[in-house]
């Protein structure tokens, strides 16, 4: 992984979309911006994932992320909301694809395990350890948490990331041998 790079994470939702931006100097992580796109006095779906595009471009123009760290929509009990949900995710990566910046998902356990070492974590635990690691002060963090969620979607694909790169560095062998041994969680069944 790059040593220099900015990361966008989406949390996408058609009625509260999620964003954070950070950016990773070295080993250092700096807060660039966080914030909630509110779409919850429309009622035309539609208009909603016209305006998430519009966000999602707006973002990337004015920050210019290298990546971006989208959180996949989870199966739930509605299968309407799912599908909506899915929407609002498809149409925040066409906006980070059109504009040529790679888009990574992770499912809400991966994020939550990356973030906190729990993969069940409450919205609550993984906005206090976002605040603890990006220094964020309590007052400063909205009440919805949906930013804390994006923000840890872009938390995630860096240490992921990192993580990968110290692994594949590890396991450098001369053969598939050697890196299927090194590697097991890797293999597909």
């Amino acid at each position: 992984m790059r040593k220099d790079k900015v990361i966008l994470g989406i949390d996408p939702g058609t009625n509260l979309m999620g964003f954070g931006i950070i950016h990773i100097q070295g080993s250092s992580i700096q807060l660039i911006d966080f914030g909630e796109l509110n779409l919850n006095k429309i009622d035309n779906h539609g208009l909603k994932l016209k305006m998430i595009y519009e966000c999602v471009e707006e973002l990337i123009l004015k920050h210019k992320p290298d990546e971006v760290a989208v959180e996949a929509p989870f199966f739930g009990k509605n299968v309407q909301s799912m599908l909506k949900l899915g929407r609002a995710q498809g149409v925040a990566l066409v906006a980070a694809l059109n504009k040529n910046v790679p888009v990574f998902e992770y499912s809400p356990r991966t994020i939550k395990q990356s973030i906190t070492g729990k993969g069940a974590a409450s919205k609550e635990m993984v906005a206090a350890m976002i605040a603890r690691l990006l220094k964020i002060s309590e007052s400063d963090l909205p009440k919805n948490l949906d930013s804390t969620d994006a923000l840890a979607a872009a938390l995630c694909h860096y240490f992921q990331n990192k993580t990968e790169s110290m692994q594949v560095k590890k396991s450098r062998g001369n053969s598939w041998s050697d890196f299927v041994k090194n590697n097991p969680e890797r293999l597909k069944s």
